[in-house]
């Protein structure tokens, strides 16, 4: 049965296609909704909701004609260096982590992002439904970064990365952190959290006296980058993908 506009109320919804297809999670694809950049049958489409006739209808995201059988499912842990961005372009025509992904022909994308001057772990896959479920609050899904600081903490320092630190968008939830080396007037920090604003760590720090030298993501949940060198990528193995479903 169709809808009064003629559309198909058993069809899929638009944002759950282009997390099917790879182009981004669903909260993602919803932006790029919002944002005009989605075509069904060569006109916009800014309407959430907008249910697609898997017959018919042909959907472009920037311009990108996307296939109708979904692409393989890739899931990439890169070791990223320090001087790339985690966006598929840029406007300033910086470096970004897909060019470090030689031989993947897929399109993925970045679960969460590193700035441009943090190093370490970061998952890239074109499963749109596993990147939602990473990356929504509810999972509290750990990441721990080693953070060399310029100025050793001292115990009220630590005390509030513990309890939770006063930024200007609120109070973060309580931090794992230990001490790892004191090396003359540095300091090397292993700190975990499971929220997502921006630059937090380094926030964090700041905001308790200790700026941040060098930043590295080490882990994320149970994934960490040991046997994967600096600019390199593995893919995770299917127990891997299967642990992180189940988090």
């Amino acid at each position: 049965m169709d809808d009064k506009q003629g559309r198909p109320q058993d069809g899929v919804r638009l944002q759950k296609y282009l997390a099917a297809q790879g182009v981004a999670s669903r909260r993602a694809a919803e932006k790029l909704i919002a944002e005009g950049r989605v075509k069904v049958n060569g006109r916009v489409v800014d309407t959430m909701g907008y249910k697609l006739d898997g017959e018919r209808d042909r959907v472009a995201v920037d311009g990108v004609l996307l296939g109708k059988k979904a692409p393989r499912l890739r899931y990439i842990l890169l070791n990223k260096p320090c001087g790339y961005i985690c966006s598929a372009h840029d406007q300033r025509g910086r470096r970004t982590v897909l060019d470090l992904l030689h031989g993947v022909e897929e399109r993925v994308y970045p679960v969460g992002r590193l700035d441009y001057d943090t190093a370490g772990l970061l998952l890239l896959t074109n499963d749109g439904e596993l990147t939602h479920k990473l990356l929504h609050p509810s999972q509290q899904v750990d990441k721990t970064y080693i953070a060399e600081v310029a100025a050793c903490p001292d115990g009220a320092a630590l005390r509030r990365l513990r309890e939770g630190v006063m930024l200007s968008d609120g109070l973060t939830a309580p931090a794992k952190v230990q001490v790892m080396k004191r090396r003359d007037d540095k300091v090397m920090l292993e700190l975990t959290i499971h929220e997502g604003r921006n630059r937090q760590v380094r926030r964090m720090l700041d905001a308790v006296g200790c700026p941040v030298l060098r930043l590295k993501r080490a882990k994320l949940a149970f994934l960490d980058i040991k046997d994967v060198p600096l600019g390199a990528y593995r893919e995770l193995s299917a127990a891997e993908i299967k642990r992180l479903k189940s988090l």
